[in-house]
């Protein structure tokens, strides 16, 4: 009984900790204390909470490599449902304070904006991704189930050229989260995902 009383409050944390950030920007709203334009002080710090959760539920697969930790392997899909969260919250934050729910201005939102586009189809990705992240669902699918869960690298990708499309004035801060997508891709590569278990039986003597 106390194995999964362990993995439930391991469970909860993750919960809480994902939840954290939400309720600190809607206090600072709340507060007056999101500067002169609290829409898009929300609309910008939620899409980056949801590329930080989606490089977060990327880096747990080598992270149980390395570490044979069941805990981040239990956690994985439950971080990749914050993803998707996150970023529906953001599309909602878009479409409440930049169209004001006026949906007669997304076409010339997108001729201005094409990073629109981009988002959108990174976020019906992950929307694909949630939806079968379930058993029945990986019962359903088979063998398919892995090459199609496999598009989150591209979903990535989509996400740091929407980032990108957006910063590009100042790319400090889209190539620190380029360089950390960037060494989660490489423990993907054969030769490194081969090279993880050595490095555990290496630390653990």
């Amino acid at each position: 009984m106390a194995a999964p009383r362990i993995w439930l409050v391991w469970r909860i944390g993750v919960f809480l900790a994902a939840l954290t950030p939400l309720l600190f920007w809607g206090w600072q709203v709340a507060n007056n204390a999101a500067g002169p334009e609290p829409g898009r002080y929300l609309l910008l710090n939620i899409g980056i909470g949801a590329l930080w959760m989606l490089l977060l539920t990327l880096s747990l697969t080598p992270l149980t490599k390395l570490t044979r930790w069941k805990g981040f392997a239990l956690i994985r899909r439950q971080l990749g449902l914050w993803t998707l969260a996150y970023a529906t919250l953001h599309l909602l934050s878009y479409a409440l304070f930049i169209l004001g729910l006026n949906w007669a201005l997304l076409g010339s939102e997108i001729v201005k904006r094409p990073y629109i586009i981009v988002g959108m189809i990174a976020l019906t990705g992950l929307a694909v991704l949630g939806a079968t992240s379930n058993r029945w669902a990986m019962k359903r699918l088979g063998k398919r189930w892995k090459p199609l869960h496999k598009f989150s690298y591209a979903i990535l990708a989509l996400a740091l050229l929407h980032f990108f499309w957006i910063v590009r004035a100042d790319l400090r801060e889209w190539a620190i989260y380029a360089a950390v997508a960037a060494l989660i891709m490489a423990t993907r590569l054969p030769p490194v995902a081969r090279t993880l278990p050595k490095f555990r039986q290496r630390f653990s003597r």
